[in-house]
Parts: structure tokens; C-alpha cells; sequence
């Protein structure tokens, strides 16, 4: 059997995940493709990194369908001395690819790296190690490593401006400090994807570190309903607990230190039983100022800003719904706005907000500070509406609060505070069945509709979609705080 080839993309999983390592190198077909939302990201990468070429006006492009064709071509070019967008190269049984390779002096590269991420991470220092080492072994004199990454101060006003968009920034020296234990580990990767059976998998902070794995579902599908990774801000303490050999909650020893919400949780489990602390939901309650409106806003975001004003990866609210109630159990009133067209979707948005929102009774979100946020933005953006939204910004109450608190607490929430576990665990029914049920979902069918090439007819369905989906977002809070209301 031929040897192996060992990639970065490999060799960045033998970094997280023996298993992920070894089933990409000898069963691809059970790694899953990626969701959407992961696409999306996959994407956005593409066109930071098509963006980043025009630093190098005079680069060229050495792209190739096959991987031997993109090695052939590249070396081909390297006599040119100019700079090379995906120049490939082949030392041994290691293949790489370089976002761009730039000459330096008579005889020198320097090699840059293009992330869409907007600092330095550490995975990007292993994986621009490996590319190194991959050129140096084929012969190449590198001279400096660079790391390219989106400025997320930058501001678009007209066309897009690279120079303004990215940062460089040189990472030599950290790719120098790992040089010897990244050689030391492409030995032990060769040696893991040459095993002949899998390794078993390994569960904890690696699955979801540096990226999520794409075998998390498989690894993960036999842990038990309430495993310890469900505890709630488990962390480090879920890893040692697992170790250790303690998989369920139940099994937790009582001698074992937990915080006070943790012991709350292991009690519920252990006794199935719901936890009401009725004098501080009485509390929370007391808090609220009726007519209550409750507030949901969805938003996308994107590295490469789309309008005049706006940065990378700023949360650009599209949709909102609003829910009224004027008094405890009465009528809910619902008003929402949903964008059209590819314009900029705020100027809409906030005019149609302020003239549903009235100018007394408390706002209700969850988790308050995103919805907050997304104001205050509005509010530098545009000025007309600063006074009116510091106006309501003090009326906002977090629904969350006595979930987070752990005023209650059901053990199907699976230690989680979020609307999506709150709601069934309380109200007994939740998203299933919903075309679109997540807010990443959302963002991404919001901008399928304003960018893409759809039907009329899809549009249509995709806009019936967001709405049922918004609209269920604040009905639910007003049905939790009803329920809340009951328990007293």
C-alpha cells in the first residue's frame, strides 16, 4: 500500500483529534459535509482570501484542479519571481498550499497566511509551522512569516479598500519557537494515519477546540442525556470529571466541589424534580412594568462589511418582532418589520420600531445585552434616533435572569439557560418542526433573499420561514413569563 500523504488540513486535525486525523486520512467518507452555517464560513474565507490578492497587483494565480498539476505549475513560476496565490509543494510525503508566497531579496520568500479571523490564534501559528517546514524541505529559503487577518476597525465607505481592511502582522518568531516540536509532530502524525486501526475517541475540550469536529455528533451520540459536559459551566471541571471515569451527573460523589447552580442541577437530575425558588421569581417578576414589549431582533454578519458605515463582522439587525401585552394574561399584540431588497436594512428597521414601541412599560429580551447592543449601534449610525434609544434603553428587563440565577430549573435544559432549552422544559412545547429554528439559520436565509438568485416563489416561502421563526421568539418569552407567573 502506497504511503500516505500528509496535507494541513491533516496535520491541523492531528493537532485536535487522533480520530479526526486518522479517519480523514483513511475513511474521508465518513467525515460529514459541513452544515450551512459552516459553509458560510468556508465562503467568507474565500472572499477574504480573493480580496487579499489585490495587495499583490502583479501576483499570479497558480491555482490547479489537481494537486500534482498546482506542484508542476508552481514550480514553473517560482523563476518568475513574483508573487504566487496558492503555489503548492510536495517535500516527501508532506503537501501544502500557501494563501500567498511572496519573493524577498535574490533568493528568499516570505510566506503569507490569510484568515478571516481578526487576531493571531495559536492554530494559525501551527499551521503557517507546517507550511515552513514543507518549503524548507523542498528547498526553498524562507525568509519571514506573516499572518494577514481581517482589521475589525475598519469602516467601508465605497468600494472596498484592502490596505484598510487587513492587518499584517509578522509571526517568525512564534513560528520559529515551535519549529522543533512541529517537525516532532508530523512524525507523529505520519505515524497515526499509518496505523491500521482507528484510535478511540477522545472526549472533552478537543471536540470543540480550536474548531468544532465534524465527528463531535458520532463521538458524542452515546454519551448518556444528562453526561457531565451538560453541567452547567462545567468547563474544566466536566473534562476531569469524565477522566476520571464519572460520566453521568447522578454519579457525581457529593464529597466533589460544585457551585451552588451545579448542586441545584445534580439534585434535580438525581431526584427528577424541578427547582422553583419562588420568593426571587416573585422578585423578577416584581420588576416588570406592564404594557411589556418583547423584543427579539435577527441580525447578520459578515467579514467583508456590506454597507457604507459599517465593519467587519458588526451585527446588521435585518428583522425584529415585537410582542404587547397591556396587562398580566391579556391580549398579545404582534408587530414586526422584515426587511426587503438588498438596501440597508437598518433605516427601515429602526423607524418602524420606534413607532410600535410606546414610551412607558418595561422591554423584554433574552439574554438583553445582544438586543441592547444592536441599539446602541443604531444609535451611533443614526444620530436622529440617539435620544429615543437612550430613552429605552434603561426600560429593558433580561428574561433570562431567573434561569441564569437558577430561580428554576428543569433538568430537561440539559444545564442550559437558553430560550431554546427554556421553553419546552417550562411550556412543554418548543422549535421542532420550524423551517428555520436557529438564529445562524436565520441569518443565512436572510441573506440568500437579499443576495441571492432565487424565485419569487422561494422568496416568498424563505420570508413566511423568518417571520414564524422571529414571531415564535418573543410569543415564547411572553408564555414563559406566564408560566413564571403560575408557579407562585
Amino acid at each position: 500500500m502506497a504511503s500516505k500523504l500528509l496535507t494541513k488540513s491533516k496535520f491541523l486535525y492531528g493537532i485536535q483529534c487522533p480520530r479526526l486525523l486518522w479517519i480523514s486520512a483513511n475513511q474521508p467518507d465518513l467525515i460529514p459535509q459541513p452544515d450551512a452555517a459552516t459553509q458560510f464560513l468556508f465562503d467568507q474565507g474565500q472572499q477574504v482570501g480573493e480580496l487579499a490578492k489585490q495587495l499583490y497587483p502583479d501576483g499570479i494565480d497558480v491555482s490547479q484542479d489537481s494537486f500534482m498539476d498546482n506542484i508542476n505549475k508552481t514550480k514553473e513560476l517560482l523563476a518568475l519571481r513574483k508573487p504566487l496565490f496558492e503555489a503548492g509543494v510536495m517535500a516527501g510525503r508532506l503537501f501544502s498550499r500557501t494563501d500567498i508566497l511572496n519573493p524577498v531579496n535574490d533568493d528568499e520568500w516570505d510566506i503569507i497566511e490569510v484568515k478571516s479571523s481578526t487576531e493571531v490564534k495559536e492554530i494559525n501559528i501551527h499551521d503557517v509551522s507546517f507550511q515552513k517546514i514543507c518549503w524548507e524541505e523542498s528547498g526553498l529559503k524562507v525568509r519571514n512569516c506573516c499572518l494577514v487577518y481581517i482589521n475589525n476597525k475598519y469602516v467601508k465607505n465605497g468600494k472596498i479598500d484592502p490596505e484598510e481592511l487587513f492587518i499584517a502582522e509578522d509571526i517568525s518568531e512564534r513560528v520559529e519557537e515551535i519549529s522543533d516540536s512541529a517537525r516532532e509532530r508530523i512524525y507523529e502524525v505520519l505515524r497515526t494515519i499509518g496505523e491500521p486501526d482507528c484510535p478511540e475517541a477522545l472526549i472533552g475540550a478537543c471536540c470543540s477546540a480550536p474548531y468544532e469536529c465534524a465527528l463531535m455528533g458520532n463521538c458524542w451520540a452515546e454519551l448518556p442525556e444528562h453526561n457531565v459536559f451538560t453541567l452547567y459551566y462545567g468547563g474544566k471541571k466536566s473534562c476531569a470529571l469524565y477522566d476520571n471515569g464519572i460520566v453521568e451527573i447522578v454519579d457525581i460523589p457529593d464529597s466533589y466541589k460544585l457551585s451552588d447552580k451545579q448542586q441545584i442541577q445534580r439534585s434535580c437530575v438525581t431526584g427528577n424534580n424541578v427547582h422553583v425558588d419562588k420568593e426571587s421569581i416573585r422578585d423578577f417578576l416584581g420588576t416588570l412594568a406592564y404594557p411589556l414589549y418583547f423584543l427579539d431582533f435577527e441580525t447578520f454578519n459578515t467579514a467583508v462589511p456590506l454597507y457604507d458605515g459599517t465593519r467587519p463582522y458588526q451585527n446588521i439587525p435585518f428583522q425584529f418582532s415585537l410582542h404587547v401585552q397591556e396587562v398580566p394574561g391579556g391580549h398579545l399584540n404582534h408587530y414586526w418589520y422584515l426587511a426587503g431588497g438588498d438596501d440597508d436594512p437598518r433605516p427601515g428597521l429602526v423607524s418602524a420600531l420606534r413607532h410600535y414601541i410606546g414610551g412607558n412599560g418595561s422591554i423584554v429580551a433574552y439574554n438583553k445585552s445582544f438586543e441592547e447592543n444592536v441599539l446602541k449601534e443604531l444609535a451611533a449610525a443614526f444620530p436622529e434616533y440617539t435620544g429615543w434609544i437612550n430613552s429605552i434603553l434603561s426600560r429593558f428587563v433580561d428574561l433570562i435572569t431567573p434561569f441564569r440565577n437558577f430561580s428554576y430549573y428543569n433538568p430537561l435544559q440539559q444545564g442550559s439557560a437558553s430560550l431554546k432549552k427554556v421553553l419546552p422544559a417550562i411550556t412543554g412545547s418548543g422549535y421542532d418542526g420550524m423551517k428555520i429554528a436557529k438564529g445562524d439559520d436565520a441569518s443565512l436565509a436572510y441573506l440568500e433573499i437579499a443576495f441571492g438568485n432565487i424565485s419569487d416563489e422561494k422568496i416568498i416561502e424563505i420570508r413566511e420561514n423568518l417571520l414564524a421563526y422571529c414571531g415564535l421568539d418573543t410569543e415564547a418569552m411572553a408564555r414563559i413569563v406566564e408560566k413564571l407567573r403560575l408557579l407562585l
